[in-house]
């Protein structure tokens, strides 16, 4: 186990969209959860993921007034998990925490990830022992879902947990050398090893706003972590081909048995039935296969993953507005 020193910094990274009515409690509560760092230093990275309200301009009035904030605008709205992976781009700490900005992760439980990093944890995620501000259903589909993930990944993804998180300045390089579009930062944390451990906390309800995961947006997200590190997709489609192959031999052993009997009336109902579900199995397995061709298609263009539209608090030279890109 590494013992780490009291010392160094530690970033908190904030990825926002359209939280202008939290974002100004957001940082009152972090700011205090960082007093309690003492004597260890530390940053907040907030970046703006193409947010339509004011969010930027309340964020800019917040790092006007503290030199410990740094302000990432990206040029239009790439969504949370790359919005996320830019802050830890932009974050220069020996720790760096990842939290969203609508206080549903409390601030205070940060000094407690800092805690198990200075015991030597390169990975200390927060457990939702408590998720009684959430619908039941939930708390019913994610716990289902990450067990299925589990079952069906080469990668164990620890259940009940969120983004929010702590991670080694080693970790977080890591995960900065994996350049993935489609990414579901969970699992590629769990990926890259290291030392991972875990605190538990109780989930708050939304401080305000809009969640910005509808049901649409989390059967996506849900999506990207099977097909990102799961091959199972795939070979159900083969095993589908299978079975479509086998009932057709049992259909064709039928029909030579009932023309040996002399039984020949045709049968449209079962020809309909046989031919629907064919077509069905193969269309199914075409879209599994789309999504994998889809996603190495993306990839192969090698566009960067996001573009970074003004920055401000960052060292002279590089708070310059203007278009920057992260090179994949």
């Amino acid at each position: 186990m590494r013992q780490r020193p009291p010392a160094g910094l530690v970033s908190v990274v904030v990825p926002c969209f359209n939280e202008e009515d939290v974002i100004e409690a957001t940082h009152a509560r972090l700011m205090v959860a960082l007093e309690a760092l003492a004597p260890l230093r530390a940053e907040i990275v907030y970046v703006d993921d193409g947010s339509a309200d004011g969010t930027f301009a309340r964020l800019a009035l917040i790092q006007a007034g503290d030199s410990r904030v740094r302000v990432v605008r990206l040029a239009r709205n790439f969504g949370h998990q790359i919005a996320l992976s830019a802050g830890v781009d932009h974050a220069e700490g020996d720790a760096v925490v990842i939290i969203d900005a609508d206080l549903q992760d409390p601030p205070e439980v940060i000094p407690e990830l800092v805690a198990e990093w200075l015991n030597g944890g390169d990975v200390v995620y927060a457990v939702r022992s408590d998720r009684a501000a959430e619908s039941a259903f939930k708390r019913g589909s994610a716990k289902a879902y990450y067990r299925l993930l589990n079952r069906l990944a080469d990668t164990d993804v620890p259940v009940d947990t969120g983004d929010f998180r702590l991670l080694d300045r080693r970790a977080a390089d890591a995960l900065r050398s994996m350049p993935e579009h489609d990414r579901y930062v969970r699992g590629m944390v769990a990926w890259i090893g290291f030392d991972q451990r875990s605190i538990s906390y109780s989930r708050a309800p939304r401080a305000a706003g809009e969640t910005k995961y509808p049901f649409g947006k989390m059967l996506r997200f849900a999506a990207d972590g099977v097909i990102s590190f799961s091959f199972a997709p795939l070979r159900l489609a083969t095993w589908l081909g299978f079975a479509a192959s086998a009932l057709a031999l049992v259909g064709a052993g039928y029909s030579i048995v009932v023309w040996l009997l002399g039984n020949t009336v045709p049968g449209w109902t079962t020809l309909s039935v046989a031919v629907l579900l064919l077509g069905g199995i193969q269309l199914v397995s075409l879209g599994i296969m789309g999504e994998y061709v889809g996603r190495i298609y993306r990839e192969v263009k090698r566009r960067p993953l996001y573009l970074v539209a003004d920055r401000t608090g960052f060292d002279a030279g590089t708070d310059e507005g203007g278009i920057e890109s992260s090179d994949p």
